[in-house]
């Protein structure tokens, strides 16, 4: 890989990471498309990008990610009073509804784990997937605007979705937003619960990888990978307001001809 594949790899995934377009999948036929192969730098290349989509997140949500971190450190120190703190605080919900969505998505992941990294060699699975991708944005047409907030069965739902985009070629901000819609939450409250849950998956996801590629940490070739890294930063601010503006003016569908179109020219041509 030399600098300008890692730079359009690092645009792959911040723009697909948080547009409804699958970035695993983009990922699989970009790295088909290109003749590039992963081995032990492709690991480390793979966590440094998802570390890259992280801080983009960070970066559009710090102020309310003070607000929520200072919240649920406050209630972590009354243990007894969690419960009130949950049903009288915002922020105290949002962080254990985040929680709950990590419950389907680790279980998934530890019951069929080594299945979905064998997906990933698979192109034509990545094609076939962008389809129930655009499918599942298509029927948000018929899905009127909201008005409800995310709740515990909601949270779970949620996670489930997340879960199911663990396969290539699903999008996980597709899944889980589109999730939210057909359950009546807010629209911008489920962009904003889609991006946070986020987070601790890939934070988890991160810390898993490193010791697969903490070998090849020292003998990198750093010059070539953090270009890709600022490019999945900057592209993926871009894609989080994006998605925000779309939702917000219910326009989620539109996103479903681009899924169509590469993942029928994947299964034409690859």
């Amino acid at each position: 890989m030399n600098w300008w594949e890692s730079i359009l790899l690092g645009l792959l995934q911040g723009l697909t990471e948080f547009l409804p377009v699958s970035s695993s999948g983009h990922l699989v036929l970009g790295q088909h498309l290109l003749g590039l192969e992963a081995g032990s730098d492709g690991v480390l290349f793979e966590v440094l990008l998802h570390f890259g989509t992280v801080m983009s997140i960070a970066w559009v949500y710090r102020a309310r990610l003070g607000r929520l971190a200072a919240d649920l450190v406050h209630a972590a120190r009354r243990p007894a009073s969690i419960a009130a703190a949950y049903r009288e605080q915002p922020n105290v919900r949002l962080g254990a509804h985040v929680l709950l969505t990590m419950v389907p998505t680790g279980l998934v992941y530890v019951l069929f784990g080594d299945a979905i990294e064998e997906a990933f060699g698979s192109p034509r699975l990545a094609a076939g997937m962008l389809l129930v991708t655009g499918t599942l944005l298509l029927l948000t047409m018929w899905s009127n605007k909201g008005t409800r907030s995310v709740g515990p069965w909601n949270a779970l739902l949620i996670g489930l979705a997340q879960a199911a985009a663990m396969i290539p070629g699903i999008s996980r901000s597709g899944a889980t937003i589109c999730t939210a819609l057909y359950q009546k939450i807010q629209p911008e409250e489920a962009a904003d619960f889609s991006f946070l849950m986020l987070l601790p998956v890939v934070l988890g996801a991160t810390a898993l990888k490193l010791g697969e590629a903490a070998s090849v940490v020292g003998a990198a070739a750093w010059d070539v990978m953090l270009p890709g890294v600022l490019a999945a930063f900057l592209s993926g601010i871009v894609a989080i307001r994006l998605v925000i503006a779309f939702v917000r003016q219910g326009r989620f569908h539109l996103f479903a001809a681009y899924c169509f179109a590469v993942g029928v020219a994947g299964l034409l041509f690859l």
